[in-house]
């Protein structure tokens, strides 16, 4: 009975984690968000269906989204996703090797009320992950090799909050190795240079950045709902709607809005895209003229071995033929 309540909590216990953006604080912040969209926009259908189209939810698309989603779940129930994350051995190991080249012991935790590395520590976490997500998300973009295993997640023809779950878990495991790298690093030099123990500004021990941006808006990044933050603003933050173009499959709006958090990345590295007002977009995968193409991922099966296949492709053609994904501008 307890493997079973373990099983259970496993499969459900995203709905009470904070670090999760499905959890029922987030979800239930959600749906006050999309009640004051509705209202300001004059009430153009009832409420229920503003907020649950029939059409999105019942949509095939959306019922792969749930599958992949549960098989994901499986295989973190099962211990394969925290087997494969590094992040804790590079800190420990970066950490004692700048330790035993110094002689030195680990600087003095920081104190209560120090507000200032408190902040700061925080903004680094928090600038260091999105630089990570930024670049592993647009690695697979412009590797043919990586590009059929993301695919998946631009496949999505409706999006949804579930949406956001909707990855191979090869494109998983390949992003957390990048974060193992990049984050375990910057971690470990935390550690040397700040305060000898990372402590950071958390609400319900989630970071408060990641709080705050899991609290106002991140559930809509994969919905039907369009929300701007105006130009200014998404030049410094990415909106749900800038990240909906982003799926989107109009060449114009291919391999743009990389960010999750930060819109400066996209600015600094020339993939910055903000609309002019509201567009009508629609998702799915496309050729280099905007022609959808046939839905390759119509079942869980398809949705984990077809990328394999178009990675083996791939690979025997070879990265710089030109019919490769980065090049045909598939890679949305």
């Amino acid at each position: 009975m307890d493997a079973f309540f373990e099983l259970l909590d496993g499969f459900t216990g995203f709905l009470f984690d904070w670090n999760s953006r499905l959890a029922l604080l987030y979800l239930c912040l959600t749906v006050v968000l999309v009640y004051v969209i509705w209202r300001v926009r004059g009430r153009p259908t009832s409420f229920s269906a503003f907020l649950l189209p029939r059409d999105v939810y019942t949509h095939k698309s959306n019922l792969v989204d749930i599958q992949i989603f549960l098989f994901n779940k499986l295989l973190t129930v099962s211990g394969f996703f925290a087997a494969v994350t590094l992040t804790p051995v590079i800190t420990a190991t970066l950490l004692t090797t700048m330790l035993n080249a110094t002689g030195r012991d680990l600087a003095p935790a920081v104190g209560e009320g120090q507000w200032g590395k408190l902040a700061l520590a925080t903004m680094i976490m928090i600038l260091t992950l999105d630089f990570c997500k930024y670049w592993a998300h647009r690695l697979h973009h412009e590797n043919a090799l990586l590009w059929p295993f993301h695919a998946l997640h631009h496949s999505a023809e409706v999006l949804t909050p579930l949406t956001a779950n909707r990855n191979h878990p090869v494109f998983i495991v390949i992003r957390l190795f990048i974060y193992a790298v990049v984050v375990g690093s910057v971690q470990a030099l935390m550690l040397f240079l700040l305060m000898g123990k990372i402590d950071v500004l958390t609400i319900g021990s989630v970071n408060a950045g990641y709080f705050l941006f899991n609290a106002f808006g991140s559930n809509l990044r994969h919905s039907h709902v369009w929300l701007s933050y105006g130009r200014v603003m998404e030049h410094i933050l990415i909106s749900p709607a800038q990240h909906q173009v982003h799926h989107s499959n109009d060449p114009k709006h291919y391999n743009k809005n990389y960010g999750e958090v930060f819109a400066f990345w996209d600015l600094m590295f020339g993939s910055l895209y903000v609309p002019q007002a509201h567009e009508k977009l629609t998702f799915g995968l496309s050729d280099e003229n905007g022609v959808p193409i046939e839905q390759p991922h119509p079942t869980l099966r398809a949705a984990l071995i077809h990328p394999f296949v178009e990675a083996w492709e791939a690979l025997t053609k070879g990265t710089d033929d030109p019919s490769a994904p980065q090049n045909r501008e598939t890679a949305q």
